[in-house]
């Protein structure tokens, strides 16, 4: 018996022993998905980006972490998926920092009038004090972890069936904007009445005149084929449209340390190589739309808008906010 016992128990500290050396392949070898939702097209170059960062992640992880992208809101819309991140799902979200601020409104400043104009500063906000600040409590208060923020959709412009070159010529006009206090406030100062509308709801809102036009960067206007409902491309370059790609906390958290580096690091490398992308892209999408009828307005007066955009922030009282951003960035 003693010597059954003892039999027992060297075998089970052998099968210990085996188990505790393989504990870290088996942790490795844990898969995760995480399903990743966008409103924009599949023509589009975030698309190709996020399918791009995808790659990527599976390659360097060899399939362990696996990214499937799905445009045109195939998930659902933007808020919802945002308040699904918070309960742990295992999603992820493009979206930007309009949305985000009504969790920590002070990260909403990325979104006003003229805030960033340069990849440079967008560059540069990645170790601002303040940003890195409001990330860390998007993070610990809310659930929303942000993978990276230097996906840059390019300029914001209005696009009318009037022109516009001074903050005058919007009055009296429904801009189409995203629901978010900063959007509102932003469109509202630079002149123009907001209207809150869903992403897939600006066509036939144009074609309905339930509003007179959106305010977007030039990649989304051949894809929504907005051209076919719209005459004037206004270059106001209102907004430089910085995204964020967010997933939950508690899913990055139960994430293996290298597959966390992996997320991020490839989501930083396909987001800056996206970003060129479409800013080499815009010549040639303005060129389009003039063979497609529209009128591409240049000679619009900035100073003024830049002027009339300062507004945004006093009435949502985060111009100090953003003084002290632009300082830590030497803008």
């Amino acid at each position: 018996m003693k010597t059954l016992t003892k039999t027992l128990v060297l075998a089970q500290a052998a099968l210990g022993l085996l188990f505790a050396g393989q504990s870290p392949a088996l942790a490795q070898a844990k898969s995760f998905t995480l399903k990743f939702n966008h409103v924009l097209g599949p023509k589009e170059p975030f698309h190709d980006g996020f399918n791009e960062w995808a790659k990527r992640v599976s390659e360097r992880t060899n399939g362990g972490l696996k990214i499937e992208v799905f445009h045109s809101s195939q998930l659902g819309k933007e808020e919802d998926i945002i308040e699904q991140l918070r309960q742990g799902a295992n999603l992820g979200q493009n979206t930007d920092s309009a949305r985000l601020g009504n969790y920590v409104p002070g990260i909403a400043v990325m979104n006003g009038p003229y805030f960033a104009e340069t990849l440079e500063d967008v560059a540069k906000l990645q170790k601002a004090p303040t940003i890195v600040k409001f990330q860390e409590e998007l993070a610990s208060k809310h659930g929303l972890k942000v993978v990276c923020f230097n996906w840059v959709q390019g300029y914001r412009h209005f696009f009318t069936n009037k022109p516009v070159k001074k903050p005058e010529d919007l009055r009296g006009q429904r801009i189409r904007t995203p629901p978010a206090p900063i959007w509102q406030e932003s469109v509202r100062a630079l002149g123009a009445a907001p209207v809150a509308m869903g992403f897939g709801d600006m066509y036939p809102g144009l074609q309905q005149r339930a509003i007179d036009g959106v305010e977007l960067v030039y990649n989304n206007i051949p894809g929504g084929r907005f051209y076919e409902v719209l005459k004037y491309a206004n270059e106001t370059k209102h907004i430089m449209l910085i995204n964020f790609q967010v997933v939950s906390s508690a899913f990055f958290n139960s994430l293996p340390a290298d597959y966390q580096a992996a997320l991020t690091e490839e989501c930083a490398k396909a987001g800056e190589a996206t970003s060129n992308r479409i800013f080499k892209l815009e010549a040639e999408v303005e060129e389009q739309l003039k063979k497609r009828g529209m009128t591409i307005v240049e000679d619009v007066d900035l100073a003024a808008f830049r002027a009339a955009g300062d507004k945004a922030y006093e009435v949502l009282k985060i111009a100090d906010v953003k003084a002290a951003i632009h300082k830590e960035i030497g803008k």
